[in-house]
């Protein structure tokens, strides 16, 4: 059974998901592209924009087409709908406020990630395997986002 426990929620959010998405694209499309500067086309402002919102946009149809799937199947409701909540923001404002800026960007996110990945699928059954799983998705999200940011996108990280 999937982490969320709504399909129909799953439906609504999905379609929101991919609003906001395809908003981000159409938008980041009609920011300056700065060629008359004679800038790197990577650079230009609406290039991360563009990548988030295709990324959303791409997830939000596919969350979209397995939510129409399971509309139909009688689940049961969602349990602890505002506490995952609550961890999910405690653990971001963790991350914004106490880690990045302390210390190096790649360990900070690979904390992050760590955490949230065992917060979120912890089974005692099966904890070693919880454990390298979170830790492999630890080191490639930090080692991936660190690269994207200072080799393509040619931000200093902090």
């Amino acid at each position: 059974m999937s982490a969320s426990q709504s399909p129909r929620a799953d439906l609504y959010f999905s379609v929101v998901l991919t609003l906001v998405g395809a908003a981000a694209v159409f938008e980041s499309w009609r920011m300056p592209r700065l060629e008359n500067l004679g800038i790197d086309p990577l650079t230009a402002p609406g290039v991360t924009p563009a990548l988030v919102g295709g990324v959303l946009t791409l997830l939000g149809l596919m969350l979209f087409v397995r939510s129409l799937a399971a509309v139909g199947a009688a689940r049961p409701a969602a349990e602890g709908g505002w506490g995952r909540f609550a961890v999910t923001l405690g653990l971001c404002l963790a991350y914004a406020l106490g880690l990045v800026g302390r210390v190096p960007f790649w360990l900070a996110t690979a904390l992050f990630v760590a955490v949230f990945v065992l917060v979120f699928t912890w089974d005692r059954a099966r904890a070693l395997r919880r454990i390298a799983i979170a830790v492999g998705l630890a080191v490639a999200t930090a080692a991936a986002v660190t690269y994207l940011f200072q080799s393509i996108f040619l931000v200093r990280l902090p």
